[in-house]
C-alpha cells in the first residue's frame, strides 16, 4: 500500500513525520458515540456515522460481543488507518467505507 506523509523529515533532528495510508478509504479519525455508534472519517473528507447496536447483540458478532459493554466499546483507537480495540479486534474499513458511502448517497 502507498502511504504518504504529511511533514518532510527534517534530518538534523532526527525527526520522522507521521505517516498517513493513501487509500481513500483509510480512517483518519474515529470518535464513539453513544449506543454502540462509530462517527468516523477518511483520508477523502467522507465522513458519518456507523451503528453497530444490533450487530453487537446478534448472534453473529462472535469476538465483537465484549463490545456490548459501552467502557469497552469506547476503547475503539485507530492504528494505520483501522479501527481497533483492546485484544486485537478490528474492522475492515473499506467495510464501513462502502457503510457510510451508502448511507450518503442513499439517505433513509
Amino acid at each position: 500500500m502507498r502511504t504518504k506523509s504529511n511533514a518532510k523529515t527534517h534530518q538534523a533532528l532526527g525527526i520522522v513525520p507521521e505517516i498517513i495510508p493513501a487509500s481513500k478509504w483509510r480512517i483518519r479519525e474515529v470518535k464513539t458515540r453513544p449506543g454502540h455508534k462509530l462517527w468516523i472519517r477518511f483520508n477523502d473528507g467522507t465522513n458519518g456515522e456507523v451503528d453497530l447496536s444490533e450487530f453487537l447483540k446478534s448472534s453473529e458478532s462472535g469476538v465483537f460481543s465484549v463490545l456490548v459493554d459501552e467502557n469497552e466499546f469506547r476503547k475503539v483507537r485507530l492504528e494505520l488507518g483501522i479501527v481497533t480495540w483492546p485484544g486485537g479486534l478490528d474492522m475492515a474499513p473499506e467495510t464501513l467505507y462502502r457503510e457510510i458511502k451508502a448511507r450518503i448517497e442513499c439517505p433513509s
